[in-house]
């Protein structure tokens, strides 16, 4: 008998997913997050939902996604946190920006939280002491932005190799990114021009209008989440004021930036799922190691070449991942 049961026991055990939320609840495993830009059709928020269900997480049968946008705006967050830990969230996704992290950590120092670095370093500002060993009740994916912001400004030296000045649209989101620019810029011969974002400003035209014309030789977007719902807007204002634009997801490539470089976001939130459901079923999450984007996209959008009227060498051309015809 006893041998039948250990038996028994074995079977449960190999025959599916049982998490550890649902071996003390019978509702649903809740993840919860607040995001300033995204909403659940995004391409990366359908990947996560699409991995859970391969790991067994259906929504609306044994999981819930407690999904808060804020439409941008940031004042928001601490607010939407702490009412998102109220209402009996299991595991917290901390998407995009520090602030996304700071309000996670500040609502609940027990929940497990799985952050996505997307703006920051999270190991320079103190939220994990080690990568490897994060400890805590933090741990996640880091984009590491500010290395980066170098590699798009070689790959605009690259493209056009006459160009000797550019603009760059910034926010206090991205600050540390425009130092790094800043630093970079002399070196590889560009003189970069700074415009500052503030408040809910979509008149992209005017506002990339106030850069002295000698200046628009192309524009660079740094990584914050004000642009990101526009992109599509801010790409055909550069067109009109034929500047080439440069960013760090291909959302913006395919929207109608001339090219993007950076991580593969819906490989992460694949990712992020697997940690989910490795804290599920009972790993702490400070003893799961904080990774580091290894997955990257250099996308063109060859459309947006001949609409400014560009000859994009064959050479740069061919060291894309993706070309957009």
């Amino acid at each position: 008998m006893r041998r039948r049961a250990v038996v028994g026991i074995l079977a449960v055990c190999v025959a599916g997913r049982h998490v550890a939320h649902a071996q003390t609840s019978t509702r649903p495993l809740r993840v919860g997050a607040v995001s300033t830009v995204n909403n659940r059709t995004t391409s990366f928020w359908i990947t996560f939902i699409k991995r859970m269900a391969e790991l067994g997480y259906v929504e609306g049968q044994n999981f819930a996604l407690d999904f808060t946008s804020l439409e941008g705006q940031l004042d928001l967050y601490t607010d939407q946190t702490a009412a998102m830990v109220r209402r009996g969230v299991d595991i917290i996704i901390a998407p995009g920006v520090e602030l996304a992290l700071r309000s996670a950590v500040t609502a609940t120092r027990t929940l497990p939280i799985v952050m996505v670095a997307v703006d920051y370093d999270p190991l320079a500002l103190g939220y994990v002491p080690s990568l490897s060993r994060p400890g805590g009740n933090v741990t996640g994916f880091t984009f590491q932005q500010l290395e980066q912001t170098e590699k798009r400004l070689q790959l605009l030296r690259d493209a056009f190799p006459d160009l000797r000045s550019a603009t760059v649209l910034w926010d206090r989101v991205s600050a540390d990114q425009w130092r790094i620019a800043q630093q970079v810029g002399p070196k590889l011969g560009l003189r970069l021009v700074g415009i500052e974002l503030s408040g809910a400003t979509q008149d992209y035209e005017r506002l990339l209008g106030e850069a002295p014309a000698a200046d628009r030789g192309a524009l660079v977007v740094l990584m914050t989440p004000a642009v990101f719902p526009h992109r599509a807007r801010l790409a055909e204002a550069a067109i009109r004021l034929g500047m080439p634009s440069v960013s760090g997801l291909r959302a913006y490539a395919e929207t109608g930036s001339l090219f993007s470089y950076g991580p593969s976001i819906d490989s992460v939130f694949e990712r992020v799922a697997d940690y989910v459901d490795r804290i599920a079923r009972g790993t702490k999450a400070g003893e799961l190691p904080v990774e580091q984007a290894t997955r990257f996209e250099f996308v063109i959008n060859l459309r947006t070449a001949r609409a400014l009227g560009l000859a994009i060498s064959p050479a740069f051309v061919a060291r894309a991942d993706e070309v957009i015809e």
